[in-house]
């Protein structure tokens, strides 16, 4: 009984403790981590969030580029810092969704070193095609690919980016062979596609919309589960023909774990205000390209860990390796 009883009082002030630190958080400046290097759009909605957030909550959010091996530097700092409140990061796709799979040695878990707090984003690709290349939809394409084996190249913006996948689940999902050309970031692929040295792209709509309105690069299909307003004209690669493909850039806020729970919510709740917000949507929605999503921990939580296994299976499938 007397056991029973201390642990029930451990816990209890427990909760007491973690309750008195949240209502004390933050007490001095947070540290919002984008492992990915200033200008992109990690880097744009941790600053835009960073300074809303320090506004309401009267202490400085300072935006960090740890930029490096595909987004794993600053997360693997993020994953071994302090889980007080003081530390978070703009994390997605690539260093939490794609990155347990493309590296077998990978220094932190997406899932056990970090406390999710807040979906934030979802981005789709774009397939676009340079317009020399003879073909107006995906099923011309895949027409194409399929007389030309291994001859038409894609670029990207690196192996084991969201563009690079989204390729190689083309390939699966359509039976074809098409050769992957990585770059070193999304403006050099880009300028790869416009230029003619390689034929499409699998890119993000930031980087391509200007472009496809400009009939400087032709879109054949948007990857997300329906068709967006930014491009509303151009179908989703499952109206072309392809049941089940969807491929979405996505962003959110993480904290180490074992972060005290109710930090994780006043801040979950404050940015969940933030991102309602008119003026704070029209700046980062990237003119319709972006959905802007919201919702609980728990909610994106569980979606990490189904686009982990989404990608893993893409990885394995594909033999897609990081170079």
């Amino acid at each position: 009984m007397r056991k029973a009883l201390k642990a029930l009082l451990g816990i209890v002030l427990t909760g007491v403790a973690s309750l008195a630190v949240a209502q004390n958080w933050p007490a001095r400046p947070v540290h919002f981590v984008v492992p990915y290097p200033a200008g992109g759009y990690y880097d744009v909605l941790a600053r835009v969030i960073g300074a809303e957030l320090a506004e309401t909550l009267g202490q400085a959010f300072v935006v960090e580029n740890r930029v490096g091996a595909n987004g794993m530097v600053g997360t693997d700092y993020v994953a071994k810092s302090a889980p007080d409140g003081y530390t978070i990061i703009m994390g997605g796709i690539g260093p939490h969704g794609i990155n347990p799979s493309m590296y077998p040695n990978l220094t932190y878990s997406p899932t056990r070193d970090f406390a999710a707090v807040i979906h934030v984003a979802s981005a789709p690709n774009v397939l676009v095609v340079n317009p020399s290349v003879p073909v107006h939809n995906v099923k011309e394409l895949i027409a194409l690919a399929k007389a030309k084996p291994g001859q038409i190249p894609f670029s990207s913006a690196g192996s084991g980016s969201s563009q690079h996948l989204s390729g190689e689940m083309f390939n699966m999902m359509a039976g074809i062979k098409l050769n992957h050309v990585p770059y070193k970031g999304s403006a050099p692929s880009v300028t790869a596609v416009l230029g003619g040295e390689v034929s499409m792209l699998f890119g993000t709509m930031a980087d391509v919309v200007a472009h496809v309105h400009a009939g400087k690069l032709r879109a054949l299909a948007v990857t997300s589960e329906s068709r967006i307003p930014a491009l509303p004209e151009v179908p989703t690669m499952i109206e072309s023909g392809l049941p089940g493909f969807e491929a979405t850039a996505w962003f959110g806020v993480l904290a180490p774990a074992a972060t005290p729970r109710p930090i994780v919510e006043r801040l979950n709740g404050e940015i969940n205000r933030i991102l309602k917000r008119p003026e704070i949507l029209k700046r980062i929605s990237q003119q319709g390209s972006a959905l802007i999503v919201g919702g609980t921990p728990e909610q994106f939580s569980d979606f990490i860990r189904a686009e982990i296994e989404k990608w893993g299976k893409v990885v394995r499938e594909s033999g897609a390796k990081a170079n």
